[in-house]
């Protein structure tokens, strides 16, 4: 699996004109599924992300995690997080996970991200065409990979 996470001010999830979902402080996470992901990347990435202390304490040093701060999360699916330019000017996205398996396992990363911060997740709609605005603060952006834990 691959994360961008940004940190925000606000983002939301507009279709076909209508805004489905809305944050306000805390993370927009676009998540990218390979057919190789399993439960143990589910966990492991929940986990990573739910205590990443990527938010500002009292003396301004990024000290404090989501669950701190009690902030909201918005998980947008996204598969061309996995295209290969490798080949080209046409991104592949051969790497990424069919449909058929990404989105049960989109559906239970975000139920299980959901049940660490103990708080409900908002989300995008799987496979919709989406617009994502954002307000990024800092700017913080991180990317996570499941298979490249650094």
């Amino acid at each position: 699996m691959r994360a961008v996470i940004q940190r925000v001010q606000k983002a939301t999830v507009t279709i076909y004109l209508e805004k489905t979902a809305e944050i306000e402080q805390g993370l927009l996470i676009l998540l990218g599924i390979e057919e190789e992901d399993s439960r143990e990347d589910i966990d492991w990435l929940a986990g990573k992300i739910s205590r990443l202390r990527i938010f500002d304490d009292q003396q301004g040093v990024m000290n404090l995690s989501i669950q701190d701060t009690k902030g909201d999360i918005l998980v947008v699916s996204q598969f061309t997080l996995y295209a290969s330019t490798k080949k080209g000017n046409r991104p592949s996205y051969i790497k990424a996970a069919r449909p058929e398996t990404s989105e049960p396992i989109y559906k239970t990363f975000v139920e299980t991200l959901s049940e660490l911060i103990q708080q409900p997740v908002k989300t995008g709609k799987f496979g919709a065409e989406m617009q994502i605005s954002l307000v990024n603060d800092g700017p913080v952006t991180i990317l996570i990979d499941t298979k490249n834990k650094e």
